[in-house]
């Protein structure tokens, strides 16, 4: 056998076995097309942080929380979203909430929403965090506080007192004046600032004395229904004691919830008069005045005046000045 020949059997049989192979041990031949594991796709936040109150009652409240993720590129596996409230004052975490969003494959914006519950009271940090098989890839953070200016649902009414300066929330007018007693005619002022009619409510008026702040009468009306954008008047009459000034506080009810209130004066005592914002002073009182049987008032008797020339604890101290005068004076008299 020539050399030739043996450099040709040779070389086809290095062929040979290099297929042999790649055919019984598959990957050996790498395919030039391959670049190996394809890198998972982008996630993060597109959109910042939407909060909105949900569900409102007397201690807590539900917050809706929303956000958009933005996926492009390979399969984002295994990617979650974790949703928490953080007290604004003791970092302490309030609540968490995690929505799994399995696998990403499509580009584009995806919505993520979760509610909250928390105390209705202070603020709170609510903080977003993005996970991806595990892996944090993006955060963002927002503040919600005065949650407790939030209405619960019980207490929530589209009527209130009318505010304005031509009708007066309560208004107050004499219906009988008597020398013991005199009977008030209170007119409260409602508004349906809703869009629907007026659910059943009630109003509450009292009156208090202004110096002493005892009730010196009160009562409870019925309001009527009230047509959406109208507003009606509510009547009462109370029958108070004469010659005393008093504060006039209405309150207007739902299903024994307090849901708003007003407040005016009832200037009855000639000589003084009392306003909303104006402090009080110490006068007499007269506790009987207030006192009632069968709603008739009481009598009230004064004690006589006496008078006493007598001055208790001087006597002896004006004698015994007087003998130390007479005796100096003497004494310069002998010289």
């Amino acid at each position: 056998m020539n050399r030739e020949t043996a450099l040709t059997a040779g070389a086809v049989g290095i062929v040979a076995v290099a297929l042999l192979v790649a055919g019984v041990v598959p990957g050996v031949l790498a395919d030039p097309t391959d670049r190996g594991p394809l890198p998972p796709g982008r996630v993060d936040i597109a959109d910042g942080l939407a909060i909105q109150p949900n569900e409102v009652s007397g201690e807590t409240t539900t917050l809706r929380v929303e956000t958009r993720l933005s996926h492009r590129g390979n399969t984002a596996e295994n990617v979650t979203v974790r949703f928490r409230a953080v007290d604004a004052e003791s970092g302490f975490v309030e609540t968490t909430e995690t929505v799994a969003l399995g696998n990403l494959t499509e580009d584009g914006e995806i919505p993520v929403r979760a509610d909250l519950t928390v105390e209705r009271e202070g603020g709170y940090r609510i903080e977003t965090t993005v996970f991806r098989d595990s892996e944090r890839v993006d955060s963002g953070r927002t503040t919600v506080s005065g949650l407790d200016a939030l209405t619960p649902a019980y207490a929530r009414t589209s009527v209130g007192f009318t505010d304005s300066d031509v009708l007066p929330p309560v208004a107050v007018s004499v219906a009988d004046a008597g020398d013991e007693r005199t009977t008030l005619r209170l007119g409260a002022s409602l508004t349906n600032r809703g869009d629907e009619p007026s659910e059943d409510l009630r109003v509450t008026v009292v009156l208090r004395q202004a110096e002493s702040n005892l009730v010196a009468g009160r009562t409870t009306v019925d309001v009527g229904t009230i047509r959406p954008g109208r507003t009606a008047t509510v009547d009462a009459e109370v029958a108070v004691p004469s010659d005393y000034n008093y504060y006039v506080d209405a309150v207007l009810w739902k299903d024994d919830v307090m849901v708003d209130t007003a407040r005016t004066t009832a200037n009855l005592d000639p000589q003084r008069r009392i306003s909303v914002d104006e402090t009080t002073e110490d006068v007499e009182l007269r506790v009987e005045d207030f006192e009632s049987d069968d709603g008739r008032p009481q009598p009230t008797s004064e004690p006589e005046a006496t008078t006493d020339t007598s001055s208790p604890g001087l006597g002896v101290a004006v004698a015994v000045v007087a003998l130390l005068v007479s005796a100096l004076v003497a004494r310069r008299r002998s010289r």
